[in-house]
């Protein structure tokens, strides 16, 4: 079987914060807690930050490799036959931890020079884990895992922090039970989970009941290793890079419309995958907080270098779009699969509008940051069908509010409704509040987002989250123009 190259382009690899590699051997953030995966090194400790009105930010960045597509390269490079090669891979404390716990199945993944390297062992080819699989953070991590894990003859113990011990995960169970997956010890719907795999999973018809690309992808990673063909209905669309990176491994997937908004997707099991050529693009939910400041902030003109724009990932651009936003996708290109463009965004002028349901998974991570630009627009926005942000990494539904009203920013939740009264033709956010993050790494990004264009300086509880995602987060806005005072060393907060 031919191996395919993955087009998922970024120009360049995310380099790590500097505090990943050398802030431990430096003896920083003594007497807090680290966490390691393999090489890499997680700290607990809080950082609080507190955010200074920019005066313009002006630049170029490339944004760090996609989140989601980092993932699945991962897996899918474990459940292949030979050597996958990943360019572009986000190097973030998420990542890390569905790396570790694969080496902990026993798949070699090591870092190639700029470049990072899986020797697979072939579908249902991994091996019994002799210690529990830590995932931290990463809720993607754990949920695809359970898809993997189920379609492998052995018993395995998820564990994690606290944010994601509190976090639900029988959407994700309850199809993978159908399918022959086990739980063994007591919890049945939150970490710590006890779960024994089969070789005899078995194909499903399974019609997902909220719009979700974790559950959908789950599913499809047990489809792989089941025997027949298994069918998810999902209705609506939600991001398709499973679909599109395991054709290029090789399985045979089918997608279709179904009914009147929706998709079928179609896996035929017992696949056989080959290594292959993976080239990460730049992450648009990252990309995300760099474009909102820019039209925030007064005299701004940034260029974002090689994006992922894959349509179901960009409903938030499409709402700024909509909003009055002055945006344009400049270069667009396919590279083998998945589009790509530099996005070019300038200070603009903002009016409120309606975000519809629909459009919603499109969007799911960024709602937190839309919040934060209706708050610089002219008149209320409205954001509906946002009960998915209820089970994120927090309530982010309720820390999104929580974290505006700090910034004096007036806005009300309506069931799953947020809206959010916007500054006016003023476009002046008071500001002068802290937010707590709820170690949730998009609410510390958006409200220094919003910081760099209030009148009063912002301040954040925590930062330190912010590594599970976009380590370079801090040092790339400083670059364009941003201001941080680290709060800790004046005993803020501390």
């Amino acid at each position: 079987m031919d191996c395919h190259d993955v087009s998922l382009v970024s120009k360049g690899i995310v380099k790590l914060a500097w505090h990943f590699l050398f802030f431990p051997l430096l003896g920083g953030n003594k007497g807090h807690k680290q966490k390691e995966f393999g090489n890499f090194m997680q700290t607990d400790a809080v950082k609080p930050l507190r955010v200074k009105r920019a005066q313009s930010l002006m630049g170029e960045v490339s944004m760090p490799g996609d989140k989601s597509i980092s993932h699945r390269a991962l897996l899918l490079g474990a459940l292949a036959s030979g050597e996958t090669h990943v360019s572009g891979l986000l190097e973030a404390a998420d990542i890390m931890a569905s790396a570790q716990a694969l080496r902990e199945l026993g798949a070699v993944i090591e870092r190639n020079g700029k470049n990072w390297r899986v020797t697979g062992r072939g579908t249902s080819g991994l091996l019994q884990p002799h210690k529990p699989l830590d995932f931290g953070n990463s809720g993607t991590a754990v949920r695809l895992m359970m898809g993997v894990i189920a379609g492998h003859d052995l018993s395995a113990q998820l564990i994690g922090d606290s944010s994601l011990s509190s976090r639900p995960m029988g959407r994700v169970l309850t199809p993978l039970k159908q399918m022959g997956l086990e739980i063994t010890g007591q919890n049945q719907d939150v970490l710590p989970l006890e779960l024994r795999g089969s070789h005899d999973l078995v194909p499903i018809h399974y019609e997902l009941p909220v719009a979700s690309a974790q559950v959908k992808s789950a599913i499809m990673f047990a489809a792989l290793q089941a025997s027949g063909e298994t069918t998810i209905i999902e209705p609506k669309p939600t991001r398709d890079h499973s679909e599109r990176m395991m054709r290029h491994f090789g399985a045979s997937i089918g997608v279709e419309p179904f009914g009147p908004a929706g998709r079928k997707i179609t896996i035929t099991g017992d696949a056989e995958l080959q290594g292959c050529n993976v080239i990460v693009p730049g992450d648009p939910s990252s990309a995300a907080f760099v474009v909102a400041a820019a039209l925030i902030v007064p005299d701004s003109d940034l260029i974002v270098r090689n994006v992922l724009i894959n349509p179901t990932r960009t409903g938030f651009y499409e709402t700024l779009v909509e909003m009055g936003a002055d945006i344009v996708f400049e270069n667009k290109r396919d590279a083998a699969g998945e589009p790509v463009a530099d996005i070019h965004v300038r200070h603009s002028p903002l009016k409120g509008v309606v975000v519809p349901p629909e459009r919603a998974p499109s969007m799911i991570d960024e709602y937190p940051c839309l919040a934060v630009v209706a708050a610089y627009a002219s008149g209320e926005t409205r954001m509906e069908g946002l009960e998915e942000l209820r089970v994120k990494e927090s309530d982010r539904l309720a820390a999104t509010k929580s974290g505006l009203d700090e910034a004096g920013v007036v806005s009300t939740i309506d069931g799953d409704t947020l809206i959010v009264e916007g500054a006016g033709g003023t476009g002046v956010v008071r500001g002068g509040g802290t937010v707590a993050t709820h170690m949730d790494h998009r609410i510390a990004m958006s409200f220094l987002t919003l910081g760099l264009g209030s009148q009063q300086s912002m301040q954040v509880d925590d930062v330190s989250i912010i590594d599970t995602s976009f380590p370079s987060f801090l040092s790339m806005m400083e670059g364009l123009g941003a201001r941080y005072d680290d709060m800790a060393s004046e005993g803020d907060l501390s």
